[in-house]
């Protein structure tokens, strides 16, 4: 197999040829079809997130076919496709586990950080964490669902069924996100850096009512809000554009320090929420609808070598969309 490694936080990732993996019991052998790049990645290379599995092969929104399984599962499953995503593994018998809250899970593992990833030409999964996707459609279009559709959907979810819903950084989650809420018919109200207006004539393409820069206020008071961009300082923002009764949900796994703020910002019984990883109930909810929503992803794609540039687009905010690889 060809991968692209991260030998030392900071540093470019490396190609290099492994032998194939081999399945465990439990597990499948997938051969890669494409593998979105997500902000977490961005953040597990630039040590954002402490002590990840080193040398690590990231990527966590991956698409491919079975080629090979473990002790345990039926061979019926080589052949099909599947998506394997953040949250790989889940012990099963804590606390969280046994409520149901298998994301919140005491001794988790996760694809891309504490496990070999996507970013290579084969990996190997949880066959419990791999969710079967549509055989027919393309696996470029399907890759950035695994993060940016699947947080975004539990972020939507976390915000409660507000009409008037604020988006603010309008990257590979908003983009899907503004979708479905545009087919729920709710008005998304889009929020991005300071001048980036390309960012704001793509929100308005996808339906948006409103797109301005984050330090703006939209023309009515929003419902909810939800922040994909890692900027703590998004939050007393967002808490002064969302009305009474109103909440704000953070829907990254990293986010820069929130800065002090007058409470008369959370009074009224606003209430600010993280979102922290999926659920496999999360998955079984969000493809259904995606398909009857007609989500059409935006994605700039990237032969897996030129995984680096990649990341440095996605780093440097020259992305529309989302970025995939391809082996």
């Amino acid at each position: 197999m060809k991968a692209m490694i991260l030998e030392a936080v900071g540093s470019p990732l490396r190609p290099v040829e492994r032998p194939d993996p081999v399945p465990g019991q439990g597990q499948l052998m997938l051969r890669m079809e494409a593998c979105a790049v997500c902000r977490t990645d961005l953040h597990v290379c630039d040590g954002d997130l402490d002590n990840p599995k080193l040398p690590l092969v990231p990527g966590h929104e991956i698409v491919g076919i079975v080629e090979a399984v473990g002790e345990g599962i039926a061979s019926s499953r080589i052949g099909q496709r599947v998506g394997v995503p953040w949250l790989g593994h889940a012990c099963g018998s804590c606390s969280f586990c046994r409520a149901g809250e298998e994301n919140l899970c005491d001794r988790p593992q996760f694809t891309g950080y504490t496990r070999d990833g996507g970013f290579a030409t084969h990996v190997v999964a949880d066959a419990d964490y791999a969710f079967a996707l549509d055989a027919q459609a393309d696996p470029v279009a399907l890759a950035p669902l695994l993060c940016a559709g699947l947080i975004g959907w539990r972020s939507l979810k976390k915000a409660g069924d507000g009409a008037r819903i604020g988006l603010y950084g309008f990257g590979a989650a908003a983009h899907i996100i503004a979708q479905i809420c545009r087919w729920q018919g709710r008005e998304v109200y889009a929020f991005s850096r300071a001048g980036d207006v390309a960012a704001r004539r793509f929100a308005l393409s996808l339906g948006a009512v409103w797109a301005g820069s984050s330090d703006e206020s939209p023309p009515v008071m929003l419902d909810a809000a939800i922040i994909f961009a890692p900027v703590g300082a998004l939050v007393p923002a967002a808490l002064k554009v969302v009305r009474k009764g109103g909440r704000v949900v953070c829907g990254g796994i990293h986010m820069s320090d929130v800065p002090a703020m007058p409470y008369a910002l959370i009074w009224g019984e606003r209430s600010v929420v993280s979102v922290a990883n999926l659920t496999r109930g999360d998955a079984e909810e969000f493809f259904p609808v995606a398909r009857q929503a007609g989500v059409r992803t935006h994605t700039t794609v990237y032969p897996l070598s030129d995984a680096n540039r990649a990341l440095d687009d996605l780093r440097a905010g020259r992305l529309s969309g989302a970025a995939v690889l391809t082996p």
